[in-house]
């Protein structure tokens, strides 16, 4: 098969590195890609959200199957415009990915699924979404309905910062139109933790569990991120807690978009808050969490391709997930400045290694610059991940390999994965 792999971050170089392994894979393209992919696959110079570029390039260069990496272009309707080509796409349509486009939604889908989650309420003008947050005493959780990079979301504490976060989005509009409508929720309290599941539909497979680390610095504290490293499995959730998950909220989730008449295929990421009063779901994102993806995929040994391709086909029946039952570690070092504005064009070094077995690097904020060496181009420059017998020695490797990469302004957490159980991270 030739296969196109969308996107050009951490998640969708490790995708790259996943599907080279599979026998079915003839040849594996990736647009944009970054130097990371470029050594696996041949990258192809179109953005992941020109749809109409991707869309007449895979179907003139006689692509088989697509794995859509990041939301825009889903939102944007990629898959959509594959499907109508006759092309395999792994991916949520347009109108499935509004569980992860607009918050408002995907809270109207929970609420008539019967789905856990926070009370809340959406507004589209400051008066009654700071009357909303003051009610609340401001302790309330104030997300940008559309997508913002994973940036958009503020845990206030007060009503002082509660107005200053509704300012900032539905009136200085620092997201720009994601920022045209807020959800304001109720602040929840309790680990949290990943699950994301393959669906074709009808049917989910969970893939191993993970835990995310938000906060740029150590010990939950800071700024929210895209994501600062992650680790699987979680101590939080257990096998019995992932089958409730699966039965009060993957499930449901399915079966309620189905019933719309827009079934949802492709990576169903459930973000949850493990409360007292059991999990309850934080947000839903129609594709692989990052940097969740880079550790869950080193505990599936087994090839991956076949799975996705029964997800985009409707039928994941025959499907079982192997699972290494060793831990896994991913530590993201990002570029100065982040999350905020971020300076770029700094050489990375160290980043091919050598690196000992079960350790892999996989590139995200990085291009080839004028003499040939690999600089920084982002904010999330780069994971570095490794497997350990349990959590404690994957952690260990996986920071070991990281002081072998430097570049200047280099931001990293030194708590990733060393979180003790129910601990916040």
């Amino acid at each position: 098969m030739r296969i196109l792999v969308v996107g050009g971050g951490g998640r969708e170089h490790a995708l790259v590195w996943k599907i080279c392994q599979s026998p079915l894979a003839e040849k594996v393209f990736c647009a944009p890609g970054n130097p990371g992919t470029a050594r696996l696959a041949e990258n192809v110079a179109i953005a992941a959200d020109d749809v109409d570029a991707l869309a007449h390039w895979a179907a003139g260069n006689r692509i088989d199957f697509v794995v859509v990496g990041p939301e825009a272009p889903l939102v944007l309707g990629l898959a959509d415009r594959l499907a109508a080509a006759g092309i395999a796409v792994f991916g949520a349509s347009a109108a499935a990915a509004r569980l992860e486009g607009s918050k408002a939604f995907a809270k109207e889908v929970m609420e008539a699924a019967g789905i856990p989650t926070a009370s809340h309420g959406s507004f589209d003008a400051l008066g009654p979404a700071l009357a909303h947050a003051r009610a609340s005493g401001g302790r309330v959780v104030v997300k940008a309905d559309g997508l913002a990079a994973g940036k958009g979301v503020v845990v206030c504490g007060d009503v002082a910062e509660a107005e200053a976060a509704l300012r900032s989005i539905l009136v200085d509009r620092v997201h720009g139109a994601a920022g045209s409508r807020v959800v304001v929720e109720e602040r929840l309290s309790g680990p949290e933790a990943s699950v994301i599941a393959l669906v074709d539909g009808e049917r989910v497979r969970v893939l191993p569990p993970a835990q995310d680390h938000k906060r740029i610095f150590d010990g939950d504290r800071g700024p929210n991120t895209g994501g600062m490293g992650a680790f699987s499995p979680t101590p939080t959730v257990n096998d019995a807690l992932l089958a409730d998950v699966e039965r009060r909220v993957l499930l449901p989730t399915v079966r309620e978009m189905a019933r719309r008449g827009t079934p949802f295929r492709g990576a169903l990421y459930a973000g949850l808050m493990l409360t007292a009063e059991g999990p309850k779901v934080l947000e839903f994102n129609a594709r692989f969490g990052d940097p969740e993806t880079q550790p869950i995929l080193l505990r599936i040994p087994g090839d991956i391709v076949p799975a996705l391709l029964a997800a985009a086909k409707g039928d994941l029946s025959a499907v079982n997930i192997e699972v290494d039952p060793r831990a896994a570690v991913g530590v993201v070092m990002a570029a100065e400045g982040y999350p905020g504005r971020v300076t770029v064009g700094d050489a990375v070094d160290g980043a091919k290694g050598p690196f000992p077995p079960d350790v892999q690097v996989f590139l995200a904020g990085t291009r080839r610059g004028p003499d040939g060496r690999i600089v920084t181009s982002g904010g999330r420059v780069l994971t570095v991940c490794a497997l350990g017998s349990d959590r404690a020695q994957a952690a260990a490797r996986a920071y070991q390999a990281l002081a072998q990469v430097q570049f200047r302004g280099a931001q990293f957490r030194r708590d990733i994965g060393r979180a003790g159980p129910g601990e916040g991270a």
